[in-house]
């Protein structure tokens, strides 16, 4: 069990170097290459899809760590809390992005503005995942 955690940990850790350089480099990819703002909205919707699936993964494999140490200690009020701060920032980042978004409306690049912020803020969600266990 022990070795699988650190297996996870390890791959973690590996994509966590490259991710956040890539979030702002898929934007930036978006951005430059696409032509149109519903072009760079559509790849955008492809970033946020797989920020969002990363996010998952890194959420997962903390519940996975928590729910060992509540299995070990009988103790699950850190894994409730955990819960508790996920919902709690997916929450927090559907209110952020909205209210930009809602700044820029009713210009076209509003809803680019929403998945910017989504992503960055995804991103940030996952790079404190990866460093908790570091």
């Amino acid at each position: 069990m022990i070795t699988k955690t650190l297996s996870t940990l390890i791959l973690a850790s590996t994509l966590l170097v490259s991710n956040a350089v890539m979030a702002k480099e898929s934007i930036k990819t978006c951005q430059e290459k696409m032509k149109t703002i519903v072009d760079v909205s559509r790849c955008l919707d492809g970033v946020k899809a797989h920020k969002e699936k990363e996010l998952q993964t890194w959420v997962n494999n903390q519940t996975f760590i928590l729910d060992n140490l509540a299995a070990n200690t009988g103790r699950r009020t850190a894994l409730d809390l955990f819960k508790r701060s996920q919902k709690n920032f997916t929450n927090y980042r559907e209110n952020s992005c909205r209210w930009q978004y809602i700044v820029v409306v009713p210009d076209p690049s509003a809803a680019t503005v929403f998945k910017k912020c989504f992503i960055i803020l995804t991103q940030y969600r996952i790079d404190e995942l990866a460093n908790l266990n570091k």
